[in-house]
């Protein structure tokens, strides 16, 4: 069982259910007396239903003694016999229990015998009668099942009315106890999801469990704080590194102008444009991370636009002696942004593209899944593949592979943290495995629209 409130409430259910069974059984297994207060009314009640059966002994004779305590039985619930001054049974049923009592009651006539059992009262005392003495035993309604009463149908209404109170106050209390803690789980969860303005709703709850609801919304207003002084401080660092970098790009050119051809002033362009590149690609996942749900989205063919990407990445994998392949599903359509999702899927391809071994291909498939019916994009190259314990870390900004150079790179580490953000966006999911056989294998799922209309 995972559910914290079905513990809770079971075990608070359990708790109650059993505690009353063992109160209800400590009356029936009980061997004290009985009190002394009750024997007066005890007394006068069993007299009472005494002489009414001496009565119907001596103008009706036994069968209308049997007759009376059958239905004294019936309408009462009260278990009764009749017996001689002697002990002899005349009347009545299941007689041979009272025996103890009877005995009592033959030494010590002017007394009534008092006894329990399994939680009933019982007295023996002798009635007088036209004739001769008799001894009237009997069970009375006093103590615990004096409520419950030995009726099955009673017993069972009884305990199913205590069953389903307690039940009830079992489930409001293991309510009150877990709903703080569900909606952390859920504040926590949107928090994970980057939903950063999530808090939980503390009430006016005083206890443990609101100082921690009211713990956490701090912790997340605090996060919430860094990570948005984090974003801002990646996207204003970006901006005003352009400008110099503009300046720097064409003083470059200025002086290549005047002092001619040198292999520096290639080396130092090929920096100027990888500087640009960190550039661009930092305020795109600026951007990404400040983005909200609200993005410009449209209904676009994937099959289409993936279609695209291999299209454009042939070329550069040919350069390279390398090929892409694709196998496609046709019709397959998502809500989303095309120029995100184009840079997206090309990141990912053109990164095969790099890696994989000349004179092989980097294979590329699109389907629908069967089962969930979202669109899966797997790309699978032939090169190196990751370390299983980096796999996690390839999609954090500026994270390369150990042990590969920039140069053999290409890349600042940033296309595939462009990559996770665009697909989180779209409400997605990415994962890299290292594929059977060698090579890196990064899927791309997507949650699919029906085809649009017109």
């Amino acid at each position: 069982m995972r559910s914290l409130f079905l513990k809770i409430f079971f075990w608070f259910w359990a708790t109650a259910i059993l505690t009353g069974i063992a109160l209800i059984l400590s009356f029936f297994f009980q061997k004290g007396g009985v009190p002394a207060r009750w024997h007066l009314a005890l007394t006068e009640t069993a007299r009472m239903y005494g002489r009414a059966a001496v009565h119907e002994l001596e103008f009706g004779g036994p069968r209308a003694v049997e007759g009376y305590l059958e239905d004294l039985s019936r309408s009462a619930h009260m278990q009764a016999c009749l017996f001689s001054e002697n002990g002899t049974e005349m009347a009545g049923g299941g007689c041979e229990t009272f025996a103890p009592l009877v005995g009592r009651a033959k030494i010590s006539p002017a007394d009534s015998a008092f006894g329990i059992r399994y939680g009933l009262v019982r007295v023996a005392l002798q009635i007088p009668g036209e004739s001769s003495s008799y001894i009237f035993a009997t069970e009375l309604p006093a103590g615990p099942r004096a409520i419950f009463g030995p009726n099955p149908a009673g017993l069972i209404l009884h305990w199913l009315v205590a069953i389903l109170v307690s039940g009830l106050i079992c489930y409001l209390l293991a309510r009150y106890l877990t709903t703080p803690i569900l909606q952390l789980q859920a504040a926590s969860r949107q928090l994970a999801a980057g939903k950063l303005g999530t808090r939980a709703a503390a009430g006016a709850r005083r206890d443990e469990l609101g100082e921690l609801v009211r713990d956490f919304n701090t912790m997340a207003a605090r996060v919430e704080n860094l990570v948005s002084s984090h974003r801002q401080l990646i996207s204003d660092v970006s901006h005003e590194l352009r400008s110099p970098l503009a300046r720097l790009i064409v003083a470059m050119d200025l002086a290549r102008e005047r002092k001619g051809a040198d292999p520096a002033f290639d080396r130092m362009e090929k920096d100027f444009e990888r500087l640009n590149e960190m550039v661009s690609r930092l305020l795109t996942v600026a951007r990404l991370d400040a983005a909200s749900a609200s993005i410009e989205m449209a209904d676009i063919s994937l099959s289409v636009l993936v279609s695209e990407v291999v299209s454009d990445a042939e070329f550069a994998a040919q350069e390279r002696k390398r090929s892409v392949q694709l196998s496609s599903e046709k019709g397959i359509y998502v809500a989303g942004n095309r120029d995100l999702l184009r840079s997206a899927i090309e990141n990912i391809v053109l990164n095969a593209v790099r890696y994989t071994r000349p004179d092989t291909s980097v294979q590329v498939q699109l389907q629908r899944d069967l089962i969930s019916g979202s669109a899966a994009l797997t790309i699978r190259d032939h090169g190196p593949g990751v370390p299983e314990n980096e796999l996690k870390n390839i999609f954090s900004p500026f994270y390369r592979v150990r042990g590969v150079a920039e140069h053999e790179s290409g890349g600042v580490g940033l296309g595939l943290a462009i990559t996770d953000r665009v697909v989180r966006l779209h409400r997605g999911g990415v994962r890299a495995v290292n594929a059977a056989g060698g090579g890196l294998e990064v899927q791309l799922v997507l949650p699919t629209i029906e085809r649009p209309v017109g």
